[in-house]
């Protein structure tokens, strides 16, 4: 199964934008998806290549950049940037960041280790990264005016 690319990231682009604290904080984003590929030369060593996704099929690793700008001259308190994973993706990770997810569409949030999922029998499990629906960071600390940065996360092609 292909995915159309050009509708894939107009729904990213729309899932990324933070709403109300984009207005109040002026804070810039900038999303990025890239494909992940391992390539290997003559000599057999391999490297990983990221590449612009013209088509990706089922199983494809996608790497999510998400960069930031303070494009204000005050700081920016309480910044929340919240990213629902596109309906074609399973989330894998989110490298050395700790967000946290939601796996009921966005109503509860927590770090996954701590999530479980209600089984349609009633029973509960623990979340799986499969189970993300909502990837949410919360900055601690002020975006100083100015300031930059960059988030990442990983997903899989469903």
């Amino acid at each position: 199964m292909e995915i159309n690319m050009r509708l894939f990231f107009l729904a990213l682009a729309a899932a990324v934008v933070p709403g109300q604290a984009l207005a109040a904080n002026q804070v810039a984003l900038d999303n990025n998806v890239f494909v992940e590929r391992v390539s290997t030369d003559a000599t057999g060593k391999q490297r990983v290549l990221l590449e612009e996704p013209k088509v990706v099929v089922p199983g494809d690793k996608l790497v999510f950049v998400l960069n930031y700008r303070n494009a204000s001259a005050q700081p920016a308190d309480k910044f929340v940037i919240t990213n629902p994973m596109p309906s074609a993706v399973s989330f894998a990770d989110a490298g050395d960041t700790r967000p946290l997810v939601s796996v009921d569409g966005g109503k509860t949030w927590g770090l996954l280790p701590q999530m479980t999922v209600r089984q349609a029998d009633g029973q509960t499990r623990a979340a799986q990264p499969a189970d993300v629906t909502h990837i949410r960071w919360a900055f601690q600390q002020p975006i100083p005016a100015g300031g930059t940065g960059k988030l990442m996360f990983r997903g899989v092609v469903k």
